[in-house]
């Protein structure tokens, strides 16, 4: 990683110590994400999105340990899910009792991701831990793909965007049940 790659991913994750949202590049396209534990930050990134609380978010991190404190994982599950990881597959697992509504929605579990994405692997590393992650767009409108389109798509000046290439993937990342290992999205 230059220097420059260096001081941007510092500066992101300083950002989201301050409670900002940041927009980031992903496998398939531009992420928009926080601070999972400030709640004031993930309802700002609710609002700006128009995306209902009721839906839940998912969470995505460089390693397996970032997101154990959010999740219950059983060993069959794991046995399932850590052939995946890092890369571009999401799992729904059962949530710890503490996680939030406004993270989970009105589910007993959360989505969540180890990501392959240099940018995002440096960036949950340099912050230490995970951050949420969702498409950086409006509910139902075309996901950014680059950092031109997410400030064309979500103006806002408080989003603080982490330049760089998606690895170009077409689809959003997939989504499976860890319990049973059926797929929720394709």
């Amino acid at each position: 990683m230059n220097n420059h790659s260096h001081f941007k991913i510092r500066m992101a994750s300083h950002a989201l110590r301050q409670g900002q949202l940041i927009a980031y590049p992903t496998e398939a396209v531009y992420g928009l994400g926080c601070d999972p534990l400030n709640e004031t930050a993930v309802i700002n990134l609710l609002s700006i999105k128009q995306r209902p609380m009721h839906k839940g978010l998912i969470l995505i991190a460089s390693d397996f340990a970032q997101l154990l404190p959010f999740i219950n994982p059983s060993p069959e599950m794991l046995n399932r899910i850590m052939p995946s990881w890092p890369g571009p597959v999401t799992w729904v697992i059962p949530a710890q009792d503490w996680v939030p509504t406004y993270l989970k929605g009105t589910h007993q579990s959360l989505a969540v991701r180890v990501s392959a994405h240099p940018l995002v692997q440096q960036l949950c590393t340099n912050y230490g831990g995970a951050i949420v992650s969702t498409s950086a767009n409006i509910s139902n409108q075309a996901a950014a793909r680059s950092a031109l389109e997410v400030r064309k798509n979500l103006p806002s000046n408080d989003i603080f965007i982490l330049s760089g290439a998606t690895n170009r993937k077409h689809q959003p990342t997939a989504i499976y049940n860890a319990l049973d290992g059926c797929c929720l999205r394709q």
